[in-house]
């Protein structure tokens, strides 16, 4: 006899996660630093802000920048990510990945810090807008490393915290996990170092896709 489920609910980060946007996104902060003459932040920088909301990620790699600016920062940041939107890829596996899950009876979620307008381009380009129950980005409430986020996907699908696993590739959605009473499984492959990401005691911190897809198989 099959043993019993332990997760009826698996959330997933967008961009590091299931989108291999890590090093763009990291290049259109830094280029738009550039563009208006503020200190262009380290890569590492530009990388750690990957999950939070615009402004919070604008504010921290741009902490002297006179707030009259942050619209222009983020104009700019916007020019340079629409620049190469329509061409970032999905992480190998990752399509068939979510196929599985959904195929095997998992409700599927995104919780992003990717605007609404952006998540929803992403889904719709890469055709996996109905292999999700429900999303939820930034602009829909307080952005990682609140719970809101991650409390609203499991009230709009009836779901326990106690049955509800969120998946990212960054501290931030590991600590929108843990504020919302969640587990949380960390992909090493994204936006931050293993080990950040194993300091934040996740069940596990996977390498790849394909180790994800293990680990989901034999633990979920």
């Amino acid at each position: 006899m099959p043993s019993p489920r332990r997760y009826r609910l698996i959330v997933f980060d967008w961009d590091g996660t299931i989108a291999d946007s890590t090093t763009m996104i990291a290049e259109s902060i830094r280029s738009a630093c550039a563009d208006i003459g503020c200190t262009v932040p380290a890569v590492d920088d530009a990388r750690y802000v990957i999950g939070l909301g615009l402004a919070d990620s604008l504010r921290h790699v741009a902490p002297g920048l006179d707030p009259a600016r942050y619209v222009e920062l983020s104009a700019r940041y916007r020019h340079h990510y629409l620049a190469g939107d329509a061409s970032i890829p999905l992480f190998d596996g990752a399509r068939t990945l979510l196929a599985d899950l959904a195929g095997a009876g998992f409700r599927l979620a995104v919780a992003t810090g990717k605007t609404r307008v952006g998540l929803d381009r992403a889904l719709a380009h890469h055709g996996l807008a109905s292999r999700f129950h429900v999303t939820r980005c930034a602009d829909e409430g307080r952005p990682k490393p609140y719970p809101d986020m991650l409390v609203a996907l499991m009230d709009a699908t009836g779901v326990s915290p106690r049955e509800t696993l969120m998946i990212g590739d960054t501290t931030h959605d590991l600590d929108l996990a843990r504020n919302a009473g969640a587990d949380a499984l960390a992909v090493a492959y994204g936006a931050h170092e293993h080990a950040s990401l194993a300091a934040r005691a996740p069940l596990a911190v996977v390498e790849s896709v394909a180790a994800l897809r293990a680990w989901l198989a034999a633990r979920a």
